[in-house]
């Protein structure tokens, strides 16, 4: 089961396609830890009773911007033997004790990187963020060998029409890094609508990505085990290129998932929030 819990809308960078930009004015709220707390002893129950393994993935904002959360996932992956997973952009893994706490609580660890060099600085909003980012990761890879702890190091890219150029290149510079995964995601339309029709993929570069993944796959062979379940998320991907529809036909994930939002709202997924959520608190089992 995959959990994934938005735990702040607080972040660091300027990101002109996401929501959370810090350049926004709009509010900044936190996850209630208390209420974060009681669901770990349920999900705890849950797993001991059905041997359904559980992965809790903070979001956010920004989640290791969060005080509360070092000492929640310790909570969770050391006390409940729950596996902890956080998706972030990095800038906080300089720190040696950030590292060495991810290493210490976390199964996975996913960084999010849109292009190499110059072109990810600007895109965030931060100058050298991609050289520090690409020094931090390559310690917390060599850390982790070191160490022997099973943390997983994956990426996740945001196409858009400026970057999937040089997708390639980015796939291969962060294998070199030591991430083991990588995912990616077309640039949405839903929060920063004033940014999106410049900057959405077209359908010729949804075709170009289509014929050239299988040659990047095998040139990144076993350095980076990416692309999973590719075709029909590439027909999603080709059909909002054009705008046109396209039913969810894509297939379950591995195992069940729910989602958490800031306001404590527990449902299917993100965008199932306001129809299908009831409050996490309520739930006691």
């Amino acid at each position: 089961m995959i959990v994934v819990w938005q735990v702040t809308e607080r972040c660091n960078l300027d990101c002109p396609f996401c929501s959370y930009d810090r350049g926004l004015a709009r509010p900044r709220r936190d996850a209630d830890p208390q209420r974060i707390r009681e669901s770990g002893r349920v999900l705890a129950q849950y797993q001991r009773e059905t041997d359904d393994t559980v992965l809790v993935c903070w979001l956010g904002g920004e989640p290791l911007l969060w005080s509360p959360l070092a000492e929640l996932s310790t909570e969770f992956a050391v006390g409940h033997g729950l596996r902890v997973a956080t998706t972030t952009n990095g800038t906080a893994l300089e720190s040696t004790s950030v590292r060495r706490h991810l290493l210490a609580s976390y199964a996975e660890l996913t960084v999010s990187v849109d292009a190499p060099g110059t072109a990810h600085d600007a895109l965030r909003g931060a100058p050298s963020l991609y050289a520090t980012l690409s020094a931090s990761v390559r310690s917390l890879a060599d850390e982790r060998r070191r160490t022997g702890r099973p943390l997983r190091l994956r990426a996740n890219v945001v196409l858009m029409r400026r970057t999937i150029g040089v997708f390639d290149r980015l796939c291969h510079e962060l294998a070199d890094w030591g991430i083991e995964e990588i995912s990616f995601n077309q640039l949405g339309g839903n929060d920063r609508p004033e940014f999106y029709p410049a900057n959405r993929l077209e359908p010729a570069s949804v075709a170009l990505l289509e014929e050239h993944l299988p040659r990047l796959r095998d040139e990144l062979g076993q350095k980076a085990g990416a692309f999973a379940r590719l075709g029909q998320y590439l027909r999603r991907m080709a059909a909002s290129s054009r705008a046109s529809a396209c039913p969810s036909t894509i297939a379950a994930p591995a195992g069940p998932s729910l989602f958490v939002d800031i306001h404590g709202r527990i449902a299917p997924c993100g965008f199932t929030v306001g129809t299908h959520g009831i409050p996490v608190a309520e739930i006691d089992s």
